[in-house]
């Protein structure tokens, strides 16, 4: 790596990074202004195919591949990267006539692509190029072009690819938006692919899923002692306690702010039972409930816990603030 000879220059760097952003601008501006009927025509394509989108591309168009492969299979489109230089060495045994192959390649001239594109034509395996070559071999070879031309690289040099690889990525991200339209895919399916994700935690945890139960809620009845009140509290570390009816139905509610608003004021608390510093009517939620919906009602409310009942109204579980945010719903 050659060492810098020269002092770092801070107003050069920002001057070099708002043209950088000011060319890619202008090359997907580029790009917008070449969409055709190509662009529907392979959106189409995919959508009819019952195999799965093959991605391909060598050096950086590889790398983009590999996103844009990405954010297919995330948003409904079955997909998956082939290098090209593997696929000649038996990996091409993966794409089955069924398939559809995206092949990247600004120049379209890679070397390493262009020696498989003969045997995707003999399988009729249906083929996308993504290039800024119409003419190039690839694109003589592709049934579908979708052109990512632009006038210069990013690069000083005009010589490493920065505007190209940013318009593959957008041409790609731009067919997964238009096929997960087209697929009416939704927020639960995008939820289903990231499971692990913040929004497949809002989407797919119910209150069921992290709610304390059986003998993990603290209940007491309403003519319960104060100190057994206190007991059933600080025993199952809720931080509250629900009052229950005979029928096991939430009539009132203890947490531990009420015990230091009644400290302040002075209270005696030796003679009072639980039916008497309760709060009446608690927020309750049933169980099938988004945990994410419960987060949102718990701080519309200016609360933090809430009591779960079922379709009867009967006492079935408990959750706080810590509950929540050890299931990383907030």
């Amino acid at each position: 790596m050659p060492e810098s000879t020269t002092a770092f220059d801070a107003a050069r760097a920002l001057e070099l990074a708002g043209r950088t952003l000011d060319i890619e601008a202008r090359a997907l501006q580029g790009v917008k202004a070449r969409l055709s009927s190509s662009f529907t025509e392979a959106v189409h394509t995919i959508l009819a195919s019952r195999g799965r989108v093959v991605v391909m591309g060598m050096g950086k168009s590889g790398h983009v591949g590999r996103k844009i492969a990405a954010t297919l299979a995330s948003t409904g489109t079955p997909a998956l990267f082939v290098h090209p230089a593997e696929a000649s060495h038996g990996d091409l045994g993966m794409v089955t006539r069924e398939d559809v192959v995206i092949a990247i390649s600004n120049s379209g001239e890679s070397d390493e692509l262009n020696v498989i594109l003969p045997v995707l034509k003999r399988q009729h395996v249906a083929l996308i190029a993504i290039t800024g070559k119409p003419g190039s071999t690839l694109g003589e070879h592709a049934d579908i072009v979708l052109e990512s031309t632009v006038e210069q690289e990013a690069c000083p040099l005009n010589l490493a690819p920065t505007a190209s690889t940013t318009a593959q990525m957008a041409l790609g991200d731009a067919l997964a938006v238009a096929l997960l339209d087209a697929r009416g895919f939704a927020e639960d399916d995008f939820a289903r692919s990231h499971p692990g994700g913040a929004l497949g935690r809002k989407l797919l945890v119910h209150v069921r899923d992290l709610m304390r139960k059986d003998e993990g809620v603290p209940r007491v009845r309403p003519d319960a002692a104060f100190t057994e009140l206190l007991r059933e509290m600080g025993g199952k570390g809720m931080g509250a306690a629900a009052i229950v009816d005979d029928a096991g139905r939430p009539i009132g509610v203890f947490t531990d702010g009420d015990l230091r608003r009644l400290i302040e004021k002075g209270a005696d608390l030796r003679s009072v039972n639980a039916g008497e510093v309760m709060r009446a009517k608690p927020r309750t939620i049933r169980a099938d409930r988004l945990a994410a919906e419960a987060a949102d009602l718990m701080e519309t409310s200016k609360i933090n816990c809430m009591l779960v009942v079922d379709e009867t109204g009967t006492l079935v579980g408990a959750f706080n603030s810590n509950d929540l945010m050890r299931a990383k719903v907030i």
